[in-house]
């Protein structure tokens, strides 16, 4: 059999190009040039080029989601500048990146963790290590400490969820100067942060605490239903159901994942949610899909797990809009603390172009 030799271009594969680094001008640039490269730079500037139609797109609603130690890798920056540039308007994390970064708003430092200190002596020294870095307990108890005043004025008649929580934090943040600070920039700009797994945060178990030494009379530590019998007036239904007032609200969705985890995947249900109402039901809803979607994580999908997964695989459960019908979708396998600064420098530089501005 004799091979057809075909030029590429006939059938309409789209030719990559040298990267000239020298020729670049500014980060967009760049990533609009590794866009027509290989491999990681490919899937970088790719993604530079949905994240950019995403925030032009004036009736999109963009949900940004994040898990893993983002504040504690001091990241909380670049969330701070998505929230105060219009590219992120809604918020869903997991309670340890607002809990670390509740630290840093409070004054708290992290440190870069010193291997020749082991691990059993950090503990002795109030030391919590995260990979190579470390938070102090004093600086969870400093939040703590602003989190159990904020639920000293909450009228205890009113049932508490995370974004309304996070929402009256961010407020003291803002109002008491404690700025720029996640939680007071979303207060300012008025974005709702959700913590579906907020118990799994230093913010959840110190509300916990919070309403168990509220109880005057003595506790006997032997018997442990009394000791935990004041429960918080907590609800993650008004978190779900809020979000999913705002999701069809809207024209158009957008998402922006750093991670996976249970950020992702809660942000994601909403079309299956509403597809089980409709079912159940007789709702009669438009079941919303996300019609952009950019994603930095270094899982690989062949683990089967959440987190790794694709988008394309997200399409069948009916949660994104397919390639076919007009879904654009860029995947990022890199550390986020590489790839994410990058991306959202150049989507700045972009906007300032565009503005007519510089950006500094």
């Amino acid at each position: 059999m004799t091979r057809e030799l075909h030029d590429g271009r006939e059938d309409g594969l789209q030719p990559l190009e040298s990267l000239d680094v020298r020729r670049a001008e500014g980060f967009a640039d760049l990533l609009r040039r590794m866009s027509r490269t290989a491999f990681g730079g490919r899937e970088l500037g790719e993604a530079f080029e949905v994240l950019s139609a995403m925030a032009a797109d004036p009736q999109c609603l963009i949900v940004v989601t994040l898990s893993g130690a983002m504040t504690v890798a001091k990241m909380g920056r670049l969330l701070c500048e998505m929230i105060d540039e219009n590219l992120a308007h809604v918020v869903i994390s997991t309670g340890a990146i607002m809990a670390h970064g509740l630290s840093e708003a409070t004054g708290g430092a992290h440190f870069k963790h010193d291997p020749r200190i082991p691990d059993s002596q950090l503990y002795k020294w109030g030391y919590n290590r995260v990979y190579d870095t470390v938070e102090l307990e004093a600086n969870l108890l400093r939040g703590e400490e602003l989190v159990s005043r904020v639920i000293a004025d909450w009228d205890p008649h009113r049932p508490m969820c995370s974004w309304e929580l996070n929402r009256e934090i961010g407020r003291r943040l803002h109002d008491e100067g404690q700025m720029p600070s996640i939680l007071g920039c979303a207060y300012r700009r008025n974005v709702p942060v959700y913590v579906p797994a907020f118990t799994d945060s230093d913010i959840g178990l110190g509300v916990a605490s919070e309403f168990l030494s509220r109880k005057s009379a003595p506790r006997q530590e032997n018997d442990l239903e009394k000791f935990f019998a004041d429960v918080p007036p907590y609800n993650p239904f008004l978190d779900l159901h809020d979000y999913t007032r705002r999701i069809l609200a809207a024209k158009r969705l957008g998402i922006f994942t750093v991670g996976g985890g249970v950020p992702r995947n809660w942000a994601q249900q909403i079309g299956p949610f509403i597809d089980i109402l409709n079912m159940r039901m007789d709702a009669r809803l438009s079941a919303p899909r996300f019609h952009y979607a950019v994603r930095i994580c270094p899982e690989p999908v062949h683990w089967g797990g959440l987190s790794g997964c694709t988008y394309t695989e997200g399409v069948s459960w009916g949660k994104f809009v397919s390639r076919e019908e007009g879904g654009r979708f860029a995947e990022v396998h890199c550390d986020a603390t590489i790839a994410w600064p990058l991306l959202i420098r150049a989507i700045l530089e972009r906007k300032a172009e565009g503005g007519g501005g510089k950006l500094v």
